[in-house]
């Protein structure tokens, strides 16, 4: 059957023909399509499925040393920090004691104009206003009061 009588076919059909027949032909081509889906669900599912598996089976390991890695990364870096901090933590003290130094030397300086602004003699005046100026330095447990002698009284023991 050639094509033109194919067409002269075609041209006497009624409408209703047509429509059947186009819907046939849609029917049919649904029909091969489900049959196309179903078969490639029955071999690529199981192929990709077979796939996975192995890409994980191969990948698991390398995840492994990755991980790893990435631990001792961290925990280098955390090591590292650590040390930082003490370094800084030292350097710290180590000018806070510079400075406490510093301080110790300049309120020696000041104890020694104060003594030879004295023409080198401690009064007694001198020395009971040195004592009370440092009582609130006390830990407030012992208290010692000089007498006329310049001896202590020591604290009773409590009983």
């Amino acid at each position: 059957m050639t094509n033109a009588d194919m067409q002269d076919q075609f041209d006497k059909m009624s409408y209703q023909q047509r429509k059947a027949m186009f819907n046939n032909a849609e029917k049919y081509e649904v029909q091969r399509h489900q049959k196309n889906l179903a078969i490639v669900k029955m071999v690529v599912c199981p192929i990709i499925i077979v796939l996975v598996v192995l890409g994980m089976l191969a990948g698991w390991p390398t995840y492994n040393v990755w991980r790893a890695k990435m631990s001792g990364r961290a925990e280098m870096a955390q090591a590292e920090q650590n040390r930082k901090i003490l370094v800084e933590e030292a350097q710290a003290n180590l000018d806070a004691q510079k400075l406490n130094a510093e301080a110790e030397v300049e309120r020696a300086k000041g104890m020694a104009k104060a003594i030879e602004i004295e023409n080198g003699k401690l009064s007694d005046q001198y020395i009971h206003y040195l004592w009370v100026r440092n009582i609130d330095k006390m830990d407030g447990e012992k208290i010692y009061i000089p007498t006329e002698a310049n001896m202590p009284i020591l604290e009773a023991a409590s009983k």
